[in-house]
């Protein structure tokens, strides 16, 4: 282990040989007189030898015990004052720092006495603003009828990804049936070799709930009829894959490409559905469905639920929830924790807690083209990760030159834990914050964690709060597990983003601006003029960091409507989805 050191002799170094203990030989021979027998000759000879296989014992020891840390991980050894260690090893356990600097005086910042951590502006949105929006889109679209069967058939869908893109295109094809006036048959999961997760929808959702609550807008099935479960898709011509039609497009390609298919075959499969139907050009009658499939109609399953319930109790440390949040993601599947002991804040109230994002797995890490400090070891293993996973990406880039500093100053770059942690060391987090840590496997492990652990010692993830025999039934199911940082994420006092363009990231900040009743902030930072700040590291003080860093969060902060082009599952700020209140009890939208 790191800081452990191997002795070999008795305590004191009386069994060790060196410089110090010949002069101890020395000396007394003096003291018996300068004459030197044959006898002296032959008895220090005998020390000499004896001393020398108790050398021989203790060196093959010392491999032993060398060989035995290793395996286990260990850091180093050491041995007669030198410090042995190993490439792997010294790779588990070093601090990996690209902001030296700024980290020591984040440090010093985080650890401060007057720290502004309970600032009450940290752990809020622009309340008085953001209230002034509500949830509007559980009224639904048809107020008169339900859709019957008399349709132009069925519309199935199989969606990849994990599990929030395929949230995102069970939404979308809601959206597409009743575009089409076809029925939507229940939506099927694909499996991903990255995900590994054979789960379909009544694994992560209510299948009832759903289709119960969408009644009144589209008609859902659990199945195909028994005519068409056997059809080949593809042989008849009714099939739609990805490369058919183009991302977020508009309605009217739909009604284009696949309304013709869908009369004549009276089904149509689409084959991917990744993000394929646009925004801006979606009436306003279907974006309410998109929001009242994401906000209100997709309900994850009891066993995500009460597991879920039981996360987040813990993370406040109080065994009851009351907030509309707690009642949308649990409904009646809180369990209830009340065993005696909860934990509160210095203020006797639950404990608050922030979750943070961190996108930094290795097949982002390696997608993206960025460089992060690992030098040329680190360009080694990128680039074999982008052989074997991403072919494609490989083969183009032996034909082009990219410039990882490039990519950096346009914001194009994933953020690190170290400069996340940067980013909440400024905002005025202290080292007491309460953090818990959504995502897979942070690419470097403990060397880069460790920056954002020093900043932050109290981090947590579900498997931290959960035991392992709660996680048993789940620990083998990807989205399953993702439906745990959802809720965490959704569920906490203040959700922190990492990486605009993650799905998670995009579908829990809408959430929160859905159902947080202006009171659920989301800290985003803007990468690129992030990257232009960290740029001039070398010659700014820890205050003029702050005040840049608090400006760009500030700048997100601001309430206002869905700007043109951005997704309404982040931004539910938008005709359909949520209404503007006004001073005189009217609303808009």
């Amino acid at each position: 282990m790191e800081g452990s050191w191997v002795v070999v002799g008795p305590p004191g170094g009386e069994g060790r040989v060196g410089a110090t203990n010949i002069g101890r030989l020395r000396q007394g021979k003096s003291a018996r007189g300068a004459g030197v027998t044959s006898w002296d000759l032959r008895v220090f000879a005998g020390v000499v030898g004896f001393m020398g296989c108790l050398l021989l014992v203790a060196s093959q020891l010392m491999s032993a015990v060398h060989q035995v840390q290793f395996r286990n991980g260990a850091t180093s050894v050491n041995f007669r004052g030198l410090q042995v260690k190993q490439n792997l090893v010294r790779k588990e356990q070093a601090e990996q720092i690209m902001h030296e600097r700024l980290i020591q005086m984040a440090t010093l910042a985080t650890t401060k006495n007057e720290s502004d951590s309970d600032n009450f502006a940290l752990w809020e949105e622009p309340y008085q603003q953001a209230r002034k929006w509500k949830p509007c889109a559980a009224k639904h679209s048809l107020a008169d009828e339900e859709p019957g069967e008399n349709n132009n058939g069925y519309i199935l869908i199989s969606a990849n990804g994990g599990l929030n893109q395929q949230r995102v295109a069970v939404c979308n094809a809601v959206v597409v049936a009743a575009l089409l006036n076809a029925t939507l048959v229940l939506p099927r999961f694909l499996y991903s070799s990255v995900w590994k997760d054979k789960s379909q929808f009544g694994d992560i959702y209510q299948e009832d709930y759903f289709v119960n609550y969408m009644k009144s807008d589209v008609r859902i099935v659990k199945d195909l009829p028994p005519h068409l479960q056997s059809v080949d898709f593809e042989a008849i011509g009714s099939q739609i894959t990805d490369n058919d039609i183009m991302k977020e497009a508009e309605p009217s390609e739909f009604i284009k490409s696949a309304l013709p298919i869908l009369r004549k075959n009276h089904v149509v499969h689409f084959l991917g559905f990744g993000n394929r139907l646009g925004f801006d050009s979606v009436p306003v009658h279907l974006q309410r469905l998109r929001c009242r499939c994401n906000f209100h109609a997709l309900k994850f399953a009891p066993e995500i639920q009460k597991l879920g319930s039981l996360l987040v109790q813990r993370l406040r440390g109080v065994s009851e929830m009351q907030t509309e949040m707690d009642k949308q993601l649990f409904g009646g599947n809180m369990i209830d924790t009340a065993s005696g002991e909860e934990r509160t804040d210095d203020a006797g109230g639950p404990t608050r807690y922030l979750a943070l994002h961190m996108r930094f797995e290795v097949d982002m890490v390696a997608y993206s083209l960025c460089e992060f400090g690992g030098g040329e070891e680190e360009r080694r293993e990128l680039h074999a990760f982008r052989e074997t996973h991403f072919p494609a990406l490989a083969t183009r880039l032996r034909n082009i030159t990219v410039s990882p500093e490039e990519l950096r100053s346009q914001g194009r770059c994933l953020l690190t834990p170290e400069e996340a942690g940067l980013i909440l060391s400024a905002l005025g987090y202290d080292h007491r914050t309460f953090m818990y840590v959504a995502g897979s496997q942070i690419y470097g492990g403990a060397t880069r964690r460790r920056p954002l652990t020093r900043l932050y010692p109290n981090l947590v993830t579900k498997e931290d709060i959960l035991s392992s025999d709660e996680l048993a039934p789940i620990k083998n199911f990807s989205s399953r597990l993702a439906a745990l940082d959802f809720i965490a994420c959704a569920s906490s006092d203040v959700f922190a983003v990492t990486d605009s363009g993650s799905q998670l990231s995009s579908l829990v900040s809408g959430y929160r601006v859905y159902h947080g009743r202006g009171r659920a902030p989301t800290l985003h930072p803007n990468r690129k003029r992030y990257a232009q700040i960290l740029s001039e590291e070398g010659g700014i003080e820890w205050s003029g960091f702050q005040k840049r860093v608090r400006t760009m969060v500030e700048e997100y902060k601001r309430v206002r409507a869905r700007p043109r082009g951005r997704t309404v599952y982040r931004q539910p700020r938008t005709p359909g989805c949520m209404c503007r209140a006004g001073g005189d009890g009217s609303v808009d939208f």
